[in-house]
């Protein structure tokens, strides 16, 4: 989509939509959405929250990986971000991570308004496992991502751009940079949220054909 047909989108609008248990109860699969997801220390709620100017939209939970609900918040009539609870990599049980897992790839996979996902890292321990299978599910999916390097404020500027330029480095060698841009990011410092509006407004901004789908979802079509 070229420059001058993307929306700009007022992200200060964000009100909580719904909490969906199970991937079986999300919205209709219309419109557009962006997925965030992360590890437990990644500052997801803190990004989402700097992103909306709203510090209690996204809540965090005292425990890692206790939060169990996909939440999902409206731009407006067909527009969403969402929130995805994150104990696929926590401290619980095997059953419920694996049976996580399974619900988690099949909605990256298969949902048919999901046009990114929005991956957060922390800068300083950047590339985990669940991250490298989050970026697996996406590439072979064909999903656009976009990396937040979190809490970059933490480092100065030049080992802040190494570290930058190592995950771009190593997502080549990994064969996982097919549709992966990556930036540094700070929600306390309100750093890099120019670039990640830019990138939203991209992924979530509707096409004719789009809008028109939305107004009238096809029976059955959704999953």
């Amino acid at each position: 989509m070229s420059e001058s047909n993307v929306e700009r989108i007022n992200y200060r609008r964000a009100e909580f939509l719904t909490s969906a248990p199970t991937l079986a109860e999300c919205p209709e699969d219309f419109g557009a959405e962006v997925a965030f997801a992360g590890r437990s220390n990644a500052g997801k709620s803190s990004a989402i929250n700097a992103l909306t100017g709203n510090n209690k939209l996204a809540r965090t939970s005292k425990t890692p990986g206790r939060t169990q609900l996909i939440n999902f918040f409206s731009l407006g009539e067909h527009q969403r971000l969402v929130d995805l609870p994150g104990y696929g990599y926590a401290k619980v049980a095997r059953s419920m991570k694996d049976e996580w897992q399974r619900h988690l790839a099949f909605y990256l996979e298969q949902r048919k308004c999901l046009k990114g996902l929005v991956l957060l890292m922390d800068i300083r321990q950047p590339l985990k496992e669940f991250d490298q299978q989050m970026l697996n599910w996406a590439v072979s999916s064909g999903l656009p991502a976009h990396i937040l390097l979190t809490k970059s404020d933490k480092l100065k500027n030049g080992p802040a751009s190494n570290a930058r330029f190592a995950v771009e480095k190593s997502l080549k060698e990994l064969q996982l940079d097919r549709g992966v841009t990556v930036q540094n990011f700070s929600a306390t410092k309100q750093q890099g949220l120019d670039k990640l509006e830019k990138q939203l407004n991209q992924w979530l901004s509707l096409t004719p054909d789009q809008g028109e789908a939305a107004e009238a979802p096809a029976d059955g079509d959704n999953r």
